[in-house]
Formats: structure tokens, C-alpha cells, sequence
């Protein structure tokens, strides 16, 4: 994969102040030995607190007036002083009011004078005593900000884009939401990281795709790269409600009595029917991904339904083609922030990643391996490069078993048909726990017992020729490890953590806010499976991913569903699993008629990325047993939980 490489020479602030003491206490060549990292040497309890509103550009309201959004600012007071210039990171949330950040849903509290109190979260707490100056925005159409919340569009991007602009001084900010009086970003040398989990990290995403100066970094967790794909997905509806609803969650009430025109652009342009439509476009970041100079760190659950691993392999793969600098996260858990299943190791390579890209220290983060990888609960590897070198795609094909409906999985074309018949009451889950015998609502294909494990790495697609009844017909397809496991229970209420009551800190606080947040440990399950991917698809959109068309019953039409990406060692002993269903109940919604589904296995196939390839796949199941006992019943997580419709969850 190509990787773009940058090093950057210039002194790291935090250490300036300390530089002469330092060199009067240590030896000579301890003295000459090159500062690792940012300390906490500024005060937290007398930093600058200060908001600023800064002009978009836009008026997304229609109120006659350029929208300005709200920028919470807490930075060091010593740096000011001393005329130093600091660099900034920056949240850019419409959660701030409405709804709160993080897992004990924090918003901003303000004093007498409208400075922030609070800021959710640590970052300030933990990075501003090392040098940085941390930027709360409130995107336009919520909490101080004025326009519309546009859910991913122009709006949305342009709130926090004009605030990297302005601190690098190409955009107009004032003191106060309507005054007349400028506000300068003099303080700041204009270096940027963008954070944020979710909607925030999607924003980070999505400014990041205009390329725009002085955004050298950005952080997203558990975040969109199209919002086509997060309510659909080949055609298929993945939520019971459009952008709309979303926008209307998140306004705020004076947005809420002035962008009813924004509502209904929404409603218009992003019909039910699961067509691509210009306002996908404009919201697709994928496409846009040629533009981006910031390096990124990624950061995602594999078992995230609500933002699925989907945005996470279109997005990298995007990344790798363009060059960009990147690291990986990817846990074990749903939708669920690092602070919450890793905290100390996140919060020091956090601290690390931020120190290399935005003070320039020399601290080693990018000669370490790409990819940090959490196999089980609490248990992590690490890749040198992310997929593995040496992984590629095998060609994986179904065929006819003993049984209707239990066939095999192994590299040579199948024969004959295998039918099912769609009930939107089932699930994933039931699926999986019939693997084993036939059921009417499911084709399931299954490996013998492995003779050595078997990692894959990257997306899947599984291309299926099928012949519906009815004008209407949704598919799913599974990848499945059959086998005992002990996993985090992503299907809990808490995605794979559970909350404690004791708290640790993470940085300085003062009176109106703690740097002390809960502890929090991992959720487990024992079951006999594990659900590895998951793709799904409108049949009719068989012959484009834009558009989709009624079926004819009676005709055979092919199609190729996009499965997410993973990382996943199924083990020795185990069995991996390939199913196709219709509806995966809670995780699409219907077609208009209950279809059964005839398969032709001879055109029936998956290329699934493994390392080591075909080769791994042949090795790992040459001196499999055709069949294997086990229970006729499988036990897993629950089926997936009530429809997510926003992009921050529980956590």
C-alpha cells in the first residue's frame, strides 16, 4: 500500500518553557537528547476560556445573514502571554446541547459571562496543560450556532471548515453572535487535528475531503464516509427514516422555527426508494477522497451496527489509493469510543499521534505497526500494515449437501439450487444458531472443522444469482465462524463494555469541570458462533448500485453484495460459514412482498480476503471432514437491538 511519508523539524512548544531549566540540571548529552513528548507544564484551572462566532459563508436559515457558528475555545494562558503560537484540536459536534457527548452524555455548561464551563469530554482536561488549545464547534443549527443542520452536507461541513479557515486566517469571526466586533485567531499557528466519535467524526471525514489548508490531522471514531451507506445499502433501507428525522433531532429551536425549507430539501432528495440522488452525492466523501492531505487514524467496532464496518473499508481503501498517511483501531465492541474499552493505551497513543502530527515530535508513532487489532475481549495485536501483505482474495463456492438447505463451502463450483423463502421476523442470529439444519428461511453453506486457523482481512463480496417471485426481493449475505468463543456482547445494551462506578483521571480539573470519568469493563458472551461480516442488498438494484427496478417473478438476475470489512482468525477446529437470507431482521427492512428466493449455485460465489489467499483457504481445509457434529441448536448474542437511527448510540 503506498504510505506518504512526512517528518517535520520544528521545535515542539510544550518543551520551550523548560528547555533552559532542563539544560542547566541534566548532563550534557542529556541535555542534547531530543524532548518525547508534550508534558503538562501550563496551567488547566487559568487557561483562556473564550467563544467566538465564526461566519460560514452560508445562510443556510434564510434569515437574510451568513450563518455563524459557535466556537468554544479553552487554551493556554502562559503560551498568550509569552506570544507563543499553539496548535489546536478541534470536536465539531451537533451533540453539545441536545443530546451529550461521550458515555455519561456530558454537554457544554456555560458561566455568567457565556464562557464554557464545561467541555465534554477529556481533551481539553488532558491536552491543553500540554500546549494545545482544544475548539468545541457547535455545528450550525445547534446549541449558539445559527443555520440548519443538513445532516452531512454542505452545512454541516462548511461549520467546521470555516473554522480550520479562520485559524488560519482566511475566514471572519466576532465576538458575539450578531455584533459587529472581529475576533483574531493570532494565538494559534493553525496546525489542526480534527477528533470526534460518530456525527463528529463524520465531520472530521468530511472536511478533511475538501483538502482544506492547515488540517494536518483528523481522529474519527465509529464515523460515516457516505451517508448513502448509512441508511442504505445497495438499495436496500437499512433505517425506517430519512436525514430528516436526524436533522430535526439535533436543531435547535430557533433552528427547529427556521429551517423548515432545509427539512424539506431533505425529504426530497432522499427517497425511500433507495435511489442515489444528488444529495448522496454531495454527502458521499468517499469520491472526494483524492482531496485529503491530513493524515488519519481511524478508529472502529467490527461489530458496529449502527455506523457499520462498511465506512470503514471503502474509506481506507480510498485513503491507500490517494497516499494518505494512516493508522487503525478496531475493537471487538459495537459503537462504542476507545476511551471506553482500551483508556490508558488510547489516551498515550492519542497523545503520541497528536504530538507527531501536530507539535512535531519525533516520538517513533509512525515506524509502529498501522494496525492495533483486539482478537478477543482485552486482547490486542498489532499488524505492520493494514490488510496484511500477503492477503488476497479466494474464491469461495456453495454447493448442495445431504440436507435441502445445509450444503458446503470449498473451492470448486456448485451444482443444482437451493431455495428460501424471506420472513422479516428472523435474523442473522436465528440463522446462524440453524446452521446445521435446514430451515425455510435461510441457505446455509459451511466449511469442515479447520486444520489450522484462518485470518481474513479486508471486504468481502458475496455475487448471487437468484430467481425471486414476487416484483420485490431484499438479500442478505453472512459470513459465520461456527465454533465456541467467549466475545464482547456487542448486542448488550452497552455494545461489549459495561459501566462501573469507580473513576479515573485523565488530565487537570476545576470546579465546573472534572477530568474523572467511570471506569468501564468488558461485556462478555460465551456462544457457539460468531457473526464475522454482513452485506446486504435491494435485488432490484441488480444492475446498477444507483437505481433500482422492479423485478419480473420467474426471471434469474445476479447480483454482487458488498460485505463489510473485518479482521477476523477463524481457529483450528472451527467452521466457517456462508449464508443467504432475505431480510436480517433489525438491520434492513422488508420488501413489500415475502419472496422466496431460488438459488443457482453454479453462479453463486464469494471472494473473501484471506492471508495467505487461496493457498491459506486450501491448507486450512484439505483434511477437513465433510460434516461435523455439534448442537442442533446454536447458542449466540441476542438478535440485533431496536433500529439505530442516530449516529452516536448509547455510549
Amino acid at each position: 500500500m503506498p504510505k506518504r511519508t512526512r517528518f517535520t523539524t520544528w521545535r515542539p512548544l510544550a518543551t520551550a518553557a523548560t528547555a533552559a531549566l532542563l539544560a542547566t540540571l541534566l548532563t550534557p548529552a542529556a541535555a542534547q537528547a531530543a524532548p518525547r513528548g508534550s508534558e503538562p507544564v501550563y496551567s488547566y484551572d487559568n487557561a483562556i476560556r473564550e467563544a467566538v462566532w465564526v461566519d460560514t459563508g452560508l445562510d443556510g436559515d434564510r434569515d437574510g445573514r451568513t450563518d455563524r457558528v459557535a466556537v468554544d475555545i479553552v487554551r493556554p494562558r502562559e503560551t498568550a502571554r509569552q506570544g507563543r503560537k499553539v496548535p489546536v484540536i478541534m470536536d465539531a459536534s451537533p451533540y453539545y446541547s441536545c443530546c451529550g457527548r461521550g458515555n455519561e452524555s456530558q454537554k457544554k455548561t456555560y458561566d455568567a459571562q457565556g464562557r464554557v464551563a464545561q467541555m465534554p469530554l477529556y481533551y481539553d482536561n488532558y491536552f491543553v496543560p500540554r500546549g494545545y488549545a482544544f475548539v468545541g464547534v457547535d455545528l450550525a443549527g445547534t446549541n449558539r450556532s445559527d443555520g440548519c443542520v443538513d445532516v452531512g452536507g454542505r452545512s454541516d461541513v462548511q461549520s467546521a471548515k470555516a473554522v480550520v479557515d479562520w485559524l488560519n486566517g482566511r475566514a471572519k469571526a466576532y465576538t458575539s453572535r450578531t455584533g459587529t466586533t472581529r475576533a483574531q485567531a493570532g494565538w494559534t499557528n493553525g496546525r489542526t487535528g480534527m477528533i470526534g466519535k460518530s456525527w463528529d467524526g463524520t465531520i472530521a471525514n468530511g472536511v478533511a475531503a475538501t483538502g482544506v489548508k492547515g488540517l494536518k490531522t483528523i481522529v474519527p471514531i465509529s464515523a460515516i464516509s457516505s451517508w448513502y451507506d448509512y441508511y442504505f445499502q445497495q438499495g436496500a433501507p437499512l433505517y425506517d427514516s430519512g436525514p430528516e428525522w436526524l436533522s430535526g433531532y439535533v436543531n435547535s429551536p430557533d433552528a427547529q422555527a427556521k429551517c423548515a425549507a432545509v427539512q424539506q430539501k431533505l425529504v426530497d432528495g432522499a427517497p425511500r426508494t433507495g435511489d442515489r440522488t444528488p444529495l448522496w452525492a454531495e454527502r458521499d466523501y468517499v469520491e472526494a477522497a483524492r482531496k485529503v492531505k491530513a493524515s488519519v487514524f481511524l478508529i472502529h467496532g467490527m461489530q458496529d451496527l449502527n455506523v457499520r464496518m462498511k465506512h470503514v473499508g471503502q474509506w481506507w481503501d480510498a485513503l491507500a489509493e490517494n497516499g494518505v498517511e494512516r493508522k487503525i483501531w478496531l475493537s471487538r465492541t459495537g459503537h462504542v469510543d476507545p476511551f471506553d474499552f482500551r483508556r490508558a493505551e488510547w489516551v498515550e497513543t492519542l497523545h503520541r499521534w497528536f504530538d507527531h502530527e501536530l507539535m512535531g515530535y519525533d516520538n517513533g508513532i509512525d515506524r509502529e505497526p498501522m494496525a492495533d487489532i483486539e482478537r478477543g475481549p482485552d486482547q490486542w495485536t498489532t499488524s505492520k500494515v493494514w490488510p496484511p501483505s500477503g492477503t488476497r482474495a479466494a474464491t469461495l463456492r456453495p454447493d448442495r449437501g445431504d440436507q435441502a438447505g445445509v450444503g458446503t463451502l470449498g473451492p470448486h463450483r456448485g451444482h443444482g439450487t437451493e431455495s428460501f423463502t424471506d420472513d422479516p421476523k428472523l435474523s442473522e442470529t436465528d440463522w446462524a444458531a440453524h446452521i446445521d439444519e435446514p430451515t425455510p428461511e435461510k441457505a446455509g453453506f459451511v466449511t469442515g472443522p479447520l486444520t489450522r486457523d484462518l485470518r481474513l482481512s479486508g471486504s468481502s463480496e458475496v455475487t448471487v444469482t437468484a430467481t425471486p417471485s414476487t416484483p420485490t426481493a431484499h438479500l442478505s449475505a453472512v459470513l459465520v465462524d461456527i465454533g465456541p468463543a467467549t466475545i464482547r456482547d456487542y448486542a448488550d445494551a452497552g455494545e461489549g463494555i459495561t459501566t462501573l462506578g469507580d473513576r479515573t483521571c485523565w488530565g487537570a480539573s476545576t470546579t465546573g469541570d472534572s477530568s474523572c470519568f467511570k471506569e468501564t469493563k468488558a461485556k462478555t458472551a460465551d456462544v457457539d458462533y460468531t457473526v464475522v461480516s454482513r452485506g446486504w442488498a435491494d435485488l432490484g438494484n441488480h444492475a446498477s448500485d444507483h437505481k433500482g427496478a422492479p423485478l419480473t417473478p420467474g426471471k434469474q438476475y445476479t447480483i454482487t453484495l458488498d460485505l463489510a470489512a473485518t479482521d477476523h482468525v477463524v481457529p483450528e477446529g472451527h467452521r466457517l460459514a456462508l449464508i443467504v437470507a432475505g431480510t436480517d431482521q433489525g438491520l434492513i427492512d422488508p420488501p413489500t412482498d415475502k419472496p422466496k428466493l431460488t438459488l443457482d449455485l453454479s453462479r453463486t460465489s464469494a471472494r473473501v480476503p484471506f492471508v495467505g489467499g487461496a493457498t491459506a483457504f486450501a491448507r486450512a481445509t484439505s483434511h477437513a471432514a465433510s460434516a461435523a457434529p455439534g448442537a442442533t441448536v446454536l447458542d449466540g448474542v441476542r438478535e440485533p437491538r431496536t433500529t439505530h437511527r442516530v449516529p452516536e448510540g448509547t455510549q
